[in-house]
């Protein structure tokens, strides 16, 4: 049995294994608490303009959507888009 950490995860890419769209690098992940379990996977939305404008909503990816966790890569099965996350804004003024 091997382990990984939340850390290790963000070092490898995601690809769908519907389309072979590549769909980027873990960011983040959704946890419950107080169990600690990983209940989905957040990689970090397409960048707008060249990033000159930030980037679009996150993208969540369940973990029962994720088929093998290797050691480069996650592969997942999702039918069409996966599901939008809308960033939380933080204080800013301006």
């Amino acid at each position: 049995m091997t382990h990984t950490t939340i850390t290790d995860l963000r070092y490898k890419e995601i690809i769908n294994l519907q389309n072979g769209n590549r769909l980027g690098f873990v960011y983040d992940a959704e946890i419950t608490m107080p169990e600690g379990q990983v209940t989905a996977l957040i990689v970090p939305g397409p960048a707008r303009f060249f990033g000159l404008f930030g980037r679009g909503e996150d993208m969540v990816i369940p973990w029962e959507k994720i088929s093998k966790i290797g050691a480069d890569i996650i592969l997942v099965e999702i039918d069409g888009e996966p599901r939008r996350h809308a960033k939380a804004k933080k204080g800013r003024f301006f």
